[in-house]
């Protein structure tokens, strides 16, 4: 079924892997982006609970999961495309890493404190 994303004035396809978010891949990854900001803001305050870090986790695994997935589905991919996908992916990275050291360094202050 050919789906058209829901942002408002775009007018681009959404791939099959997206139909759930009905989301163009340009608007996926710049969502993707935007909640890995919003999941950095939420971490530096040091208040984050341990379930709240699994979820984020499970978020980026998910999401990461199904990037690759659009990456590799065989379909033709502009260079556009492909750079915007690969940014993506290292803004995940450095989300998770930056998350992985927060939540460590929370734990060690729990178990000292």
């Amino acid at each position: 079924m050919l789906v058209n994303c829901e942002i408002t004035g775009c007018k681009a396809r959404v791939p099959q892997q997206l139909e759930d978010q009905k989301r163009c891949l340009l608007h996926f990854t710049l969502e993707l982006e935007q909640t890995c900001m919003q999941m950095r803001r939420e971490t530096a305050t040091g208040n984050t609970r341990r379930e709240r870090y699994d979820e984020m986790r499970r978020y980026m695994a998910e999401h990461g999961q199904k990037l690759a997935q659009l990456a590799t589905s065989g379909t033709g991919l502009t260079d556009e495309t492909k750079a915007r996908i690969l940014s993506t992916f290292l803004t995940l990275m450095n989300c998770r890493e930056n998350i992985e050291r927060v939540a460590a360094r929370q734990e060690n202050e729990r178990r000292i404190g």
